[in-house]
């Protein structure tokens, strides 16, 4: 298993989640809407995002 260690602002990360649990979306689907909507880019999100999806990807492989 591959392991990937991001280095995160703490406060955007809760602002992130808690963003995503208002809108009952995943963590990914959030960054992906901020991203999508023109809301300033950000590699942290950009990172955070392929993160999510690499561990979401390895969820599937391990269940499916």
């Amino acid at each position: 298993m591959v392991r990937v260690v991001l280095e995160i602002d703490t406060q955007l990360y809760r602002m992130l989640k808690a963003s995503a649990e208002t809108n009952q979306v995943s963590l990914e689907e959030e960054c992906c809407r901020r991203l999508a909507g023109g809301e300033r880019r950000s590699r942290y999100l950009q990172a955070l995002v392929a993160e999510l999806r690499a561990e979401d990807e390895q969820r599937r492989a391990n269940t499916g």
